[in-house]
């Protein structure tokens, strides 16, 4: 499933996509969604207010609306592509705007 590395140009969307809900949804210069690549995942932590915390992870399967989700885990420092039984969890659509929702509901 999906390629071995994101792209160039697809990591240029996900920039505009993540500065975009910083800027509209989140509306706090202090608080924000970061990005991290490694192959084919992207990670979306967050930053807040000098603290930055693990989100979620998210799979490129070759499709800007198809990604793979795995939610980060505190209870055991891990990403877990199985767990859907937490809030947010109903934001998961395969966007990247789906996941950072996600992610603002799981850890507010």
């Amino acid at each position: 499933m999906g390629k071995k590395t994101i792209p160039d140009e697809v990591k240029e969307q996900v920039e505009h996509i993540v500065e975009e809900f910083n800027r509209t949804v989140l509306e706090d210069p202090n608080y924000y969604y970061l990005t991290r690549y490694k192959g084919k995942f992207l990670y979306l932590d967050r930053f807040d207010y000098g603290r930055v915390g693990q989100t979620c992870r998210l799979e490129y399967t070759g499709e800007m609306n198809n990604w793979g989700f795995a939610i980060f885990k505190y209870s055991d420092m891990r990403y877990d592509s199985d767990e859907w039984f937490f809030p947010g969890s109903e934001h998961i659509n395969g966007t990247i705007e789906g996941a950072m929702k996600a992610g603002l509901k799981a850890y507010p």
